[in-house]
């Protein structure tokens, strides 16, 4: 009863700030939403160096939740927490990103693995091994795991990131994991095949990832574990779930970037 109750004070907060544009209705909503805020940004945070601030990552997804808020269709048949959580990550990484704190280092040694598997997979017809990828870089498997550590704390890496990918025809975009929600709205038959193919492309892609980082992939992503509770899973520690997650992402991210 009592989310049903909610449910009732939602919807006509929203119509009050939507028809009427009753400036403490937004408020309250902003409010209502918060907790998918606090959730976000804890999960983010998880992946982060320690001195970045869970309290930050939160102010930073409120802005994306306030605009998020007046962005809003009540028309459009989707969810708005799940429009929503696009707005709040990318709030979060934009501000990130301007701040500018991860190393020069740890950024070229994330395009120097990225590249490393692009030229790999395409050399074997699968994805490289740990062994393989730490040969390419002229390095140890030890410190091949120890600069996917440093990477996945040193950066906002995710599959929510943006990824640029060739287009045929000479142009080019950019497509990520939310993307592929379907919008039941659009209606142009060229854009909803372009996105059906980017889906496929991305399906395809993770399908082919090794069976370990496959499984974290899902875990993480479709499942919302946390790394330490796919650890327990898995049966490893947290720090290699954080390896396994970041090797795969770059590995996703390399297909994207190299191949039309």
């Amino acid at each position: 009863m009592e989310t049903n109750v909610k449910a009732v004070e939602l919807r006509e907060l929203w119509r009050r700030y939507k028809d009427q544009g009753d400036e403490r209705a937004r408020e309250r909503l902003v409010v209502a939403y918060s907790p998918l805020v606090k959730f976000i940004a804890g999960r983010m945070a998880s992946g982060l160096p320690s001195h970045v601030e869970e309290a930050d990552l939160i102010s930073y997804g409120l802005l994306g939740l306030i605009g998020a808020i007046e962005r809003f269709d009540l028309d459009r048949e989707i969810r708005f927490e799940t429009f929503a959580v696009a707005r709040v990550k990318g709030a979060i990484i934009d501000e990130l990103r301007s701040l500018d704190w991860v190393p020069r280092s740890v950024r070229a040694r994330a395009r120097d693995v990225e590249k490393a598997h692009a030229e790999l997979e395409a050399q074997l017809q699968r994805a490289p091994t740990d062994e393989e990828m730490a040969a390419k870089l002229k390095m140890d498997v030890d410190e091949f795991n120890d600069s996917l550590l440093e990477i996945a704390n040193s950066s906002v890496l995710a599959l929510d990131d943006l990824w640029t990918f060739a287009d045929p025809e000479g142009g080019g975009g950019q497509i990520s994991v939310l993307d592929t929600i379907q919008d039941p709205n659009a209606i142009d038959p060229e854009i909803e095949a372009h996105a059906s193919e980017l889906k496929d492309r991305l399906a395809d892609a993770i399908e082919s990832l090794p069976e370990r980082e496959r499984l974290v992939v899902a875990l993480y992503y479709y499942e919302n574990l946390t790394l330490r509770e796919i650890g327990e899973v898995l049966g490893v520690t947290e720090s290699r779930v954080s390896q396994l997650h970041t090797k795969a992402v770059l590995g996703l991210r390399s297909r994207f970037q190299s191949r039309p």
